[in-house]
């Protein structure tokens, strides 16, 4: 994957103190754990009980919405690649 993408992966890992995806009708909010060559990590530990580490491609990131939580102003804002 090119390297300017996975520089604004990594910048999308560090902003704010957790990320949602909105992906095929799922919704994972959590925390970017690792950003491999191919695909991120987000782990669904908060908003998901059972906890769940799910690996979310970078083909499949073009079609999803991304946001991170601002504590500053306490509110989700979009995140664009």
């Amino acid at each position: 994957m090119s390297e300017a993408l996975i520089e604004r992966l990594v910048e999308f890992a560090e902003s704010g103190n957790q990320q949602k995806i909105a992906l095929n009708g799922q919704v994972y909010q959590g925390w970017i754990m690792e950003i491999s060559d191919e695909a991120l990590l987000i782990s669904t530990g908060f908003a998901d009980k059972a906890g769940k580490d799910i690996w979310v491609k970078f083909t499949d990131l073009t079609q999803a919405a991304l946001w991170y939580w601002d504590n500053k102003n306490d509110q989700w804002i979009e995140f664009k690649l």
